[in-house]
């Protein structure tokens, strides 16, 4: 039977998933404790909802092209010191790549053979090290920037769900409303990271509600006390 996989290695379909996760779990908790330091009142809670998106989004696709741009230009300087061991030092590189097949069980005269193919062609030997070596793909570096606009864009549909009902009103209903919308919206991206993962669907399911609603149930706690005390 012929197995595919999915090409996960340049960061955006990751950057997606945590994106809508961490958008809906941090919005729905500032949608509640807000609502419930202000009494239920429209004005604050789509505002503060507003804010949260926008930063929120903004900073998580700054964090995901920050990081992943720096871990590419850390691969690429250990790939332009491969290199230039390869083309100062190419014996001593032969015999430790063969050195590698040997201590995976290849037999010696085997390994040597092996390493002496990779060595032939410049461009073969550097992608060998890499992945033999450094654990490094020449060819899968990542891709910042379409890590930082998949976060972004799935930050603010995260953000956004439970947001939703303030743009037409406020009152207890409406925080009832943002309840259902985010654990509708947890459970779906449970279900996500599930078809994604290969997990137990109902598990990853459970799991993101649970947490979600702890976050939110943290935050309306705190919101209601600071209210309380406020008024």
């Amino acid at each position: 039977m012929e197995h595919h996989h999915r090409d996960i290695r340049g960061g955006t379909a990751r950057a997606a998933v945590f994106g809508v996760s961490d958008g809906l779990v941090s919005n729905v908790s500032l949608v509640l404790g807000v609502a419930a330091g202000s009494h239920y009142a429209q004005g604050p809670v789509r505002l503060a909802g507003l804010a949260g998106l926008i930063a929120g989004a903004v900073s998580m696709a700054i964090g995901e092209y920050v990081s992943m741009t720096a871990q590419a230009e850390l691969f690429q300087r250990e790939l332009d010191l491969e290199r230039r061991e390869i083309k100062r030092v190419p014996e001593a590189e032969r015999r430790e790549l063969a050195h590698i097949y040997r201590s995976r069980g290849v037999e010696p005269d085997t390994a040597d053979e092996l390493a002496s193919q990779m060595m032939r062609d410049p461009d073969i030997a550097l992608e060998t090290h890499a992945r033999e070596e450094l654990g490094i793909d020449p060819n899968a570096l990542g891709k910042p920037l379409g890590a930082a606009v998949s976060s972004f864009i799935a930050f603010a549909i995260g953000a956004l769900v439970p947001l939703l009902p303030w743009f037409f009103g406020g009152g207890r209903s409406y925080v009832v409303a943002s309840i259902v919308l985010g654990a509708v919206g947890a459970l779906a991206v449970g279900a996500a990271l599930a078809r994604f993962t290969g997990r137990s669907v109902i598990w990853s399911a459970g799991r993101q509600l649970l947490l979600s609603g702890v976050a939110a149930a943290i935050t309306w706690g705190i919101g209601s006390a600071v209210g309380v005390a406020a008024g």
